[in-house]
Protein backbone atom coordinates (compact mmCIF):
# COMPACT_ATOMS: atom_id res chain seq x y z
CA UNK A 1 0.00 0.00 0.00
CA UNK A 2 1.71 3.20 -0.82
CA UNK A 3 0.71 6.66 0.95
CA UNK A 4 2.21 10.11 0.20
CA UNK A 5 4.38 11.82 2.21
CA UNK A 6 2.44 15.37 2.84
CA UNK A 7 3.51 18.62 4.85
CA UNK A 8 1.59 19.30 8.15
CA UNK A 9 3.26 22.70 9.25
CA UNK A 10 7.06 22.59 9.57
CA UNK A 11 6.80 18.78 9.59
CA UNK A 12 5.92 15.65 7.55
CA UNK A 13 2.83 13.66 7.89
CA UNK A 14 1.96 10.35 6.24
CA UNK A 15 -1.91 8.84 6.30
CA UNK A 16 -2.39 5.69 7.44
CA UNK A 17 -4.36 3.40 5.19
CA UNK A 18 -7.75 1.92 6.91
CA UNK A 19 -6.24 -1.55 6.49
CA UNK A 20 -3.24 -0.19 8.97
CA UNK A 21 -5.99 1.12 11.33
CA UNK A 22 -8.00 -1.61 11.40
CA UNK A 23 -5.56 -3.95 11.87
CA UNK A 24 -3.65 -2.10 14.26
CA UNK A 25 -6.30 -1.31 16.23
CA UNK A 26 -5.95 2.20 16.50
CA UNK A 27 -8.74 4.97 16.95
CA UNK A 28 -8.34 8.99 16.78
CA UNK A 29 -6.20 10.38 19.70
CA UNK A 30 -4.04 6.91 19.94
CA UNK A 31 -0.05 7.62 20.36
CA UNK A 32 2.10 5.32 18.11
CA UNK A 33 5.65 4.73 17.87
CA UNK A 34 7.50 4.83 14.56
CA UNK A 35 11.22 3.54 13.66
CA UNK A 36 13.09 3.17 10.92
CA UNK A 37 12.78 -0.38 10.09
CA UNK A 38 15.82 -0.58 6.85
CA UNK A 39 15.95 1.62 3.94
CA UNK A 40 13.13 3.82 3.27
CA UNK A 41 10.72 1.37 5.33
CA UNK A 42 9.53 2.39 9.10
CA UNK A 43 7.70 0.55 11.87
CA UNK A 44 4.70 1.53 13.54
CA UNK A 45 4.17 0.24 17.16
CA UNK A 46 1.08 1.39 18.64
CA UNK A 47 1.98 2.74 22.39
CA UNK A 48 0.77 1.61 25.55
CA UNK A 49 1.24 4.58 27.63
CA UNK A 50 -2.29 5.10 28.70
CA UNK A 51 -2.73 1.58 30.17
CA UNK A 52 0.47 1.50 31.51
CA UNK A 53 -0.28 4.73 33.64
CA UNK A 54 -3.96 3.12 34.19
CA UNK A 55 -2.27 0.48 36.06
CA UNK A 56 0.72 2.68 37.91
CA UNK A 57 -2.81 4.90 39.23
CA UNK A 58 -4.77 1.57 40.32
CA UNK A 59 -1.19 0.60 42.36
CA UNK A 60 -1.24 3.38 44.64
CA UNK A 61 -4.58 2.03 45.71
CA UNK A 62 -6.47 4.88 45.87
CA UNK A 63 -9.77 5.35 44.14
CA UNK A 64 -10.43 7.52 41.14
CA UNK A 65 -12.70 10.76 41.96
CA UNK A 66 -16.29 10.15 40.91
CA UNK A 67 -16.85 10.97 37.27
CA UNK A 68 -13.27 10.73 36.86
CA UNK A 69 -12.29 10.08 33.12
CA UNK A 70 -8.86 9.41 31.94
CA UNK A 71 -8.97 10.31 27.90
CA UNK A 72 -8.58 13.75 26.90
CA UNK A 73 -11.77 13.21 24.75
CA UNK A 74 -14.32 12.14 27.37
CA UNK A 75 -13.44 14.27 29.74
CA UNK A 76 -13.80 17.43 27.46
CA UNK A 77 -17.30 15.99 26.65
CA UNK A 78 -19.48 18.76 26.65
Amino acid sequence: MASQVSKWGDSLAVRLPAEVVEALGLKEGDEVEVHAAGERQIEIDPTQRREEAIQRLRKLRRPFPPGFKFNRLEANER
